[in-house]
């Protein structure tokens, strides 16, 4: 005689992995886009030293301070491109015969951390590669030169100018096995719980490691030494509506609507060092 067996549901989703936002510590919001769609910085040069003529102005001089140069005032243009959005509808009979698993605020949640902040991640490392003030040939890293490559990115930004305080070291996890594996390498872990949740797993001379997950920045990534003075990432608009039975749609409508950009400040762009491996459209 045949036995019909049973089968059971469980009010529980398999939700997929997924890491939260980790560019904040990497990028600023100096700049303010309300009421605006584009926002217009100045640029100014400065002015040669020159040698005082104490004894009268030199030939061709007028001034004992030399000739009058004047100062250059241009400007560069920062303008929102990624107006990005989504919508879906999930129908009420569906919640109910779902032990309620299938409902618009569960699924918007799940839509912002699966899709919109890997999105916009992904988007902003990649400007952020893409404008690096400084791009060495790409080169395969192993566990005997990628402290050597480091010191070199250290070298740059410290040549450069750029601040010392506040420096941040992306690699992917795979290149963080090859510090790991490096005997020069020594790293401090002793990182508050604060910090963990921004990404940050050690110290290394002076800067701050944040391994990110290689699917969210450009193939063929090396590591990254940024501050975060040289990227601005504004989010002007983040806009979330659940509609409740909307004409049309016997249940619920979710639409969103995010408006961001990235960009890499011009004079501040030898704050970043991006190396990348072989292989890359950037080589």
């Amino acid at each position: 005689m045949p036995i019909n067996l049973v089968t059971k549901f469980q009010p529980y989703v398999d939700e997929q992995f997924s890491t939260e936002s980790k560019k904040s510590l990497l990028t600023n919001q100096d700049f303010d886009w309300t009421g605006a769609h584009t926002v217009k910085v100045y640029k100014v040069s400065t002015s040669a030293m020159n040698d005082y003529g104490r004894s009268g102005p030199a030939s061709g001089n007028w001034s004992r301070y030399g000739p009058v140069a004047s100062l250059d005032a241009t400007t560069e243009e920062m303008t929102l491109t990624k107006d990005r959005s989504f919508t879906f509808a999930i129908d009420k009979l569906d919640t109910d015969e779902t032990a309620q698993q299938l409902a618009a605020a569960n699924a918007l949640a799940r839509q912002n951390r699966e899709v919109v902040i890997p999105e916009i991640d992904t988007y902003t490392y990649g400007v952020m590669c893409t404008k690096a003030g400084h791009k060495p040939t790409a080169k395969a890293l192993t566990s005997t030169n990628i402290y050597t490559e480091i010191l070199a990115a250290s070298e740059a930004l410290d040549n450069a100018e750029a601040p010392e305080s506040g420096r941040v070291l992306v690699v992917t996890p795979s290149v963080y096995a090859l510090m790991k594996k490096c005997k020069d390498i020594t790293m401090e872990t002793d990182i508050g719980s604060d910090m963990r949740l921004k990404g940050v797993i050690s110290n290394l001379d002076g800067m701050s490691v944040q391994k990110i997950p290689a699917n969210r920045l450009p193939a063929g990534f090396g590591f990254l030494v940024a501050h975060p003075c040289a990227t601005v990432a504004p989010v002007k608009l983040e806009d979330y509506t659940i509609h409740e039975n909307p004409p049309g749609i016997s249940g619920s409508l979710v639409e969103g609507r995010i408006c961001y950009e990235a960009f890499v400040l011009d004079n501040k762009a030898k704050a970043i060092y991006y190396q990348a491996q072989p292989g890359t459209e950037s080589e």
